[in-house]
C-alpha cells in the first residue's frame, strides 16, 4: 500500500464515516465504507440526507484516510485483501451532500485509488466531473423534473463519462419517466455506461425538511410497480434499483 502525504492544511468537512452495505448502483450488496461530506448546493424534493447540508466537522485528510484504513482492516485475509472479482473489499464511496463542492475530495480519491481501493463517488451531475481521477467509478445523477433541480443538470459531463461510470435517474412521477427515457435516446446514454432507475422512496417524518424544493405542480406520481412495468413494457436498457439499506434498516436510520 502506497502512502500519499498531504499538506498540513488539507482538510474536509465530514458529516460521517461508516462501514455498511452498498445499497445502490451495480455494486449493490457489497461491503462499503462511506465518507459523507457536508454541504450541497441543490435542494432536491426527495433528498433523504438534508442533515448533511450543514452538519459536519473539519478533519485532516490524513485522519480521514486513517479512519478508512481502520474500518477496512478486518477485510485483510492474512496479508491479502478480501476481494470479489477485480474489486477489493470493502469499497469506498464519497457521498454527501455534494462531494465535489469540497476541492480536497479530489486528492482523497486519488490517494484511495493509490491505496488499491475500489473508489466510488455519488455526485449530483451539477458540477464538473472531469478532474476526478479516472480510476474512480462516478455515479452521476441526471436530475428529473420532480426533483425541482432539472435546470442544474450539467450535460457537458456526459462527454466525460466512461464505461465504468453509471448514470442514475431518480423517478417519482410519470413525467420523470418520460423525461429520462428521452434523455437516453437523445444522448445515446445506453452506449456509454450502465443506467440506473431509482424510485423515489417516500421520506419518513424525521427526513423531511422545509429547505427542500417542492415537487413542481401538475406532475403525476408513479408507483414503484408502475415504474417497473413501464420499464419492461418499453424494453428500456436500464437497471431498476431499490435502496437496499432502506429495506434492511429503518429508512431514517443514519450510518447505514
Amino acid at each position: 500500500m502506497r502512502y500519499t502525504p498531504y499538506p498540513m492544511s488539507d482538510t474536509l468537512v465530514v458529516n460521517e464515516i461508516y462501514l455498511s452495505l452498498q445499497g445502490e448502483s451495480t455494486f449493490a450488496g457489497l461491503p462499503c465504507i462511506f465518507i459523507r461530506l457536508t454541504a450541497c448546493d441543490l435542494r432536491c424534493s426527495y433528498c433523504d440526507t438534508a442533515y448533511a447540508f450543514t452538519e459536519g466537522k473539519k478533519k485532516d485528510l490524513a485522519d480521514v484516510r486513517a479512519e478508512i484504513l481502520r474500518l477496512a482492516q478486518p477485510f485483510q485475509i492474512g496479508h491479502r485483501p478480501s476481494a470479489i472479482g477485480h474489486f477489493k473489499l470493502p469499497l469506498v464511496e464519497l457521498t454527501g451532500g455534494e462531494p465535489l463542492l469540497q476541492k480536497n475530495s479530489l486528492p482523497l480519491m486519488k490517494s484511495l485509488c493509490d491505496d488499491g481501493f475500489t473508489v466510488l463517488i455519488e455526485t449530483s451531475g451539477a458540477h464538473d466531473i472531469y478532474q476526478i481521477d479516472p480510476r474512480v467509478h462516478r455515479i452521476m445523477d441526471l436530475k428529473c423534473p420532480a426533483s425541482g433541480e432539472v435546470a442544474r443538470n450539467r450535460f457537458e459531463n456526459i462527454a466525460h463519462l466512461k464505461a465504468t461510470d453509471e448514470i442514475k435517474f431518480v423517478i417519482g412521477t410519470v413525467e420523470d419517466y418520460e423525461w429520462a427515457k428521452q434523455q437516453i435516446v437523445t444522448h445515446k446514454l445506453d452506449a456509454i455506461c450502465p443506467l440506473l432507475f431509482s424510485w423515489v422512496h417516500p421520506l419518513a417524518p424525521e427526513q423531511q425538511s422545509k429547505v427542500l424544493k417542492p415537487v413542481p405542480a401538475g406532475l403525476t406520481p408513479i408507483s414503484r410497480k408502475d415504474l417497473v412495468e413501464k420499464i419492461i413494457a418499453d424494453a428500456l436498457p436500464v437497471r431498476f434499483q431499490i435502496q437496499q439499506h432502506k429495506v434492511i434498516w429503518p429508512p431514517e436510520q443514519r450510518g447505514v
